[in-house]
């Protein structure tokens, strides 16, 4: 067959393989219209009202005015009508622990547990936690293997759950908070992570290591805690040098660092370091405010940690009597720190630390800041302009806006006139895939 010819043959055989794909990806692209009564794009501003929303496979294509019908748009596309409700980017939770629930079983259940068992659990409280209109979260504390393997899966649409951010293990010294504690010396010595670190170079390699098994992001405890069964308080237990050690060197891999404090000195410490959250911020003072303004570091409040432990100190009878003094103490003091830092200029970030409060219910962290006094336009941007910022995915998440993921939810009240709406959403919209209507 002459040379001329057998060209000509591949280039057709080419041709027709491109055609192909081309169809086989026509078929498999979807077009969903949204008509959205009212549509919040950006929180913090003014919210449109009769807008169509175009979603083409997991994306926003467009959003145009009016109620434009899907057959105007695409022949095939699916119609969605939320005409009736306020629609708003998914909301995300920078502070959650999906492995376990806070209650008077944890100590018999982690032993009774297997790894297997703790995942499946995992699995039903991430399903929860998307139900309730949460599409994205951050995990700061779980078991490593676990919390990646449920993030990858839900990643690959095994199974349904909100986009996980997972930290992993903890990182902590020696006694910490985050270390083990409250069980026999022989289960205490099985159950110590590698990453317990002492000293500056040895909490260098914990973060290393904690990058090199699957780390998105790096959560550390420069202060006390207030459920570590132990009665040394809450005050900063990462010196200066190891905080500096950790925060360098996961900025060099590429990591940002989330930083558990209460106490001011702790709060101080680790925003000198660099990190770029931290989370609780029960007691930061006013060099605690110049800092987080300094530094654009984040608060994540987690108001309803605070408003969990102290009904559970005050009503139960499961926690020790060290941590029943933390949590009265901690828990009623941490409402005032937050408002008083909000005022100050301190960016928010919202989060709950659901886990100790029930998963599903993530949603009462907003009622508890607007009772603190903080206005239900900055509560909608905290939980999803500056969450999306925090974990550095403002070009994809946060707003709907063209070219952004479809993650969407919808309520049949406007949560800017009452913020109670957030706690029955109707409509879950994740990648672009109907969850929730």
């Amino acid at each position: 067959m002459p040379f001329q010819k057998i060209m000509s043959v591949r280039a057709f055989k080419n041709t027709l393989l491109t055609l192909s794909v081309l169809s086989s990806f026509n078929l498999l692209a979807q077009v969903q219209v949204i008509h959205a009564g009212t549509l919040l794009k950006v929180a913090g501003k003014k919210p449109l009202v009769e807008q169509t929303l175009v979603i083409e496979n997991n994306k926003i294509l467009s959003i145009q005015s009016g109620f434009v019908e899907a057959s105007e748009i695409d022949k095939t596309a699916t119609y969605i009508d939320l005409s009736s409700s306020f629609v708003m980017a998914g909301l995300m939770d920078m502070h959650v622990h999906l492995q376990g629930e806070l209650g008077p079983k944890n100590d018999s259940q982690s032993l009774r547990m297997s790894d297997a068992d703790v995942l499946m659990q995992s699995t039903y409280n991430a399903k929860k936690t998307l139900m309730a209109g949460f599409t994205t979260v951050r995990d700061l504390g779980a078991s490593a293997e676990q919390i990646f393997a449920l993030r990858d899966a839900i990643a690959k649409g095994w199974i349904e759950g909100p986009r996980i951010v997972a930290a992993g293990t903890t990182i902590s010294v020696t006694g910490g908070h985050g270390d083990v504690d409250g069980l026999s010396p022989d289960i205490l010595k099985m159950r110590t992570t590698e990453a317990i670190c002492d000293g500056p170079y040895d909490c260098r390699r914990a973060t290393r290591h904690a990058i090199k098994y699957g780390s998105d992001v790096i959560k550390i405890t420069s202060t006390g805690g207030v459920l570590s069964d132990t009665n040394t308080g809450t005050g900063q237990q990462m010196t200066d040098d190891e905080l500096k050690e950790v925060v360098d060197t996961a900025h060099g891999l590429g990591r940002k660092v989330a930083s558990h404090a209460h106490a001011a000195e702790g709060i101080n410490a680790a925003l000198r370091a660099g990190v770029d959250s931290i989370e609780h911020g029960s007691y930061a003072d006013k060099e605690s405010i110049k800092l987080f303004k300094k530094t654009g570091a984040y608060l994540v409040p987690t108001l309803m940690a605070g408003d969990t432990v102290v009904g559970l100190a005050k009503n139960t009878n499961f926690m020790s009597e060290a941590i029943k003094a933390k949590a009265i103490r901690v828990g009623a003091d941490m409402t005032e720190n937050f408002i008083n830092s909000f005022k100050a200029g301190v960016k928010i970030a919202y989060g709950t630390d659901s886990g100790v409060s029930p998963h599903g219910n993530n949603g009462r962290e907003a009622v508890l800041m607007s009772q603190a006094g903080m206005k239900n336009s900055d509560i909608l941007k905290s939980a999803t302009v500056h969450t999306a910022d925090l974990i550095g995915l403002s070009d994809t998440l946060g707003t709907l806006e063209e070219g952004k993921i479809a993650d969407i939810v919808a309520y049949n009240t406007s949560p800017l006139k009452d913020i109670n709406a957030l706690l029955n959403v109707n409509f879950v919209m994740k990648d672009g895939k109907v969850i929730k209507q």
